[in-house]
Formats: structure tokens, C-alpha cells, sequence
């Protein structure tokens, strides 16, 4: 039988990813797409604290201060277009208020703080090598919030700068927490702005920095050749959002797949069977909630988390229990 796709080999011997593997999850929409499995999956998770983040001076700048617990102030934002920004994070935390946009942003960094001491992966996506530096202070930022293009030199950033910044933070890192374990992913999705030859020479950047990084600390930092699989395996528009840019869909179901692949055991895999049927068991809408049949197939959903959590007690199934019993007791 002819083969009408180049797979690309999975890595081999990689730690496995259970359950109970506490995850910092950080970098660009791909960190998202991964993040939204492993979350739906009852994975422990911290998933972009300063919201979508997409290059690699940023993630890190992001980490600093996570490990410092920054607490931001009214200093450390700006006002433009009747909102209150920071051009570190997404603006997903500005808002209409300074006070606002700081309870968004400490308290998720507070969040992200406690985590880390108990960490087991961290893993980041870098999405380009581009970097915006403000005029004023010469420092790299993570979003432009569409102040004037003006305002800001944009550069490549070398594999030197990228290779340096990170031995310094995962020696830093690992000093404190011996066990961590960092995976690296480039993004496949493509940066067009100044056209597909530039694109490549960004990600090649990227890829060659993550492989020196592994050359550097081989006990500690691993990749997951998302880029490569939906380059070369997914090589066909069908794969792609109407943008013909991002993965579609089908093609993000697809790399969580080979994800699963490489880093989850039979016994992973079976916990995020059952989870999966109880969340489509609660994704159910019944022609007659107030029956006694759907009353008697909501006890057998809590039967089934109450099993599950039996087994495995790290699992939070505090909103599907909550929602089970409110359907219960209308």
C-alpha cells in the first residue's frame, strides 16, 4: 500500500507526564491548544499567567518575576485607548480601571508563584524570534497594545541571546528545584508579516537554540517536534483555519494525539478515557430534565467521579460534582 504522509518520529525514553505532575504551561496560541486538552483532561495546570505570550525574551522576563513574586503597581502600566495596560501581559488583563488591571494581573502572578516550587514540567512554545523594544526604555515587550508602530524597533533576536538568557534561568531553576523538567515546542504557526523567507529564519532561530539548550542540560530539557509534525505529517490545506495560517481543528486534535503518544502511560491514557465520558456525559442535554431516568443517569455520573477520585484523589472534580447536584436538586 502506497504511504501518502513522511511521519515524523516521536522521541523515545522522554519522563512521562502522569496526573499527578504538577505543569507550568507558557508561550503562544499552540501553549493554549495544549493547555485546553491537558486542562479538560484534569491535568494540574498553570496555563499562560501573563496570558498569550510569543517570544522568548518575554516567557522569560515572564519567569523572573513569577520566581520574584513582582507585585505590579500603577507605575508599571499605561493608559491608552480608555484602558489600562501592561505591555507584559495579553490584553485580556487590561481593563477601565488601573486597580482593575492590577487585581488581574497579581493575582494570577500570586497564583503562578505558589506554583512553581512544586513544579515537575515546564513547558514552553516559542512562537517567533521577532522581538518589539520600546524606544523609550530599550526593553523587549510582550504586547504592543496597539500603541504606534513608532514607539517600538523590532529585531531578530540571535540564537546566542536565546541560548545564554536560558542557560542562566534553568540553571536558576533547577537550583531550586532539582526534578524540573523543561519541554520546549516551536510553534507551527507561521508569522508572515514580512513574508515566509522571514518566517523561516525566525524559527530556524528558535529551533536552533532549543538545540542547544538540549545539548547543554540533556537530563533536563526535551522537545516535542509539534513544528515538524504539522509541517511535514500535515502538509495539506485541509489541516489549516480558514487564515490558511493556524492549524485547524482537526490538526490540533491531531498533534494532542501524538502528544499522548509520547508522554502519557496506559494508565494515563485510561484516566483520560474516563474523564472524557464524564464530561460527555454532562454535556448531555435531556428532552426531560426533570425525569427519573436522567435523575437516575446524573447518580451514575457522580458514582463514576466518585470512583475516579477514589483512585486517584489529586483529581479536582469539584464543578462537575456541583453541577451534578444542582441538576439533582433544581
Amino acid at each position: 500500500m502506497m504511504n501518502f504522509q513522511t511521519s515524523v518520529g516521536l522521541p523515545v525514553g522522554l519522563p512521562p507526564i502522569s496526573h499527578i505532575s504538577p505543569i507550568l504551561l507558557m508561550g503562544s496560541c499552540f501553549a493554549e491548544n495544549m493547555g485546553t486538552f491537558l486542562t479538560e483532561a484534569k491535568f494540574q495546570l498553570d496555563l499562560n499567567p501573563f496570558g498569550i505570550l510569543y517570544n522568548p525574551l518575554s516567557i522569560s522576563s515572564a519567569l523572573k518575576e513569577i520566581i520574584t513574586k513582582k507585585e505590579y503597581t500603577e507605575k508599571d502600566l499605561f493608559a491608552y485607548r480608555g484602558l489600562w495596560h501592561s505591555t507584559m501581559h495579553h490584553g485580556s488583563f487590561s481593563a477601565i480601571t488601573p486597580e482593575a488591571t492590577l487585581q488581574n494581573i497579581n493575582a494570577r502572578l500570586l497564583q503562578a508563584h505558589q506554583t512553581v516550587p512544586k513544579l515537575d514540567w515546564l513547558m514552553l512554545t516559542f512562537g517567533t524570534a521577532y522581538v518589539y523594544e520600546a524606544k523609550e526604555t530599550g526593553k523587549v515587550v510582550s504586547n504592543c497594545h496597539k500603541l504606534p508602530e513608532n514607539d517600538f524597533n523590532r529585531r531578530l533576536l540571535s540564537v546566542d541571546e536565546i541560548v545564554d538568557e536560558y542557560t542562566s534561568l534553568i540553571t536558576d531553576m533547577a537550583a531550586c528545584n532539582a526534578t524540573l523538567k523543561f519541554l520546549f515546542t516551536v510553534s507551527p504557526i507561521r508569522h508572515i508579516r514580512d513574508g515566509m523567507h522571514a518566517n523561516q529564519l525566525s524559527k530556524s532561530t528558535l529551533l536552533l537554540a532549543v538545540g542547544r539548550l538540549q545539548q547543554s542540560f540533556p537530563e533536563q530539557v526535551f522537545y516535542f517536534p509539534s513544528y515538524e509534525i504539522v509541517l511535514d505529517e500535515l502538509r495539506d490545506y485541509r489541516f489549516y483555519a480558514d487564515d490558511m495560517l493556524h492549524p485547524s481543528p482537526l490538526a490540533v486534535h491531531y498533534l494532542w494525539e501524538r502528544f499522548s503518544e509520547t508522554f502519557f502511560s496506559a494508565e494515563t491514557k485510561q484516566v483520560i478515557r474516563e474523564v472524557e465520558d464524564i464530561r460527555r456525559d454532562l454535556a448531555h442535554k435531556p428532552f426531560h430534565p426533570g425525569s427519573e431516568a436522567y435523575q437516575r443517569f446524573l447518580g451514575q455520573i457522580v458514582l463514576k467521579i466518585e470512583r475516579l477520585i477514589r483512585k486517584y484523589p489529586y483529581l479536582d472534580f469539584q464543578k462537575e460534582t456541583e453541577l451534578c447536584h444542582t441538576r439533582l436538586n433544581p
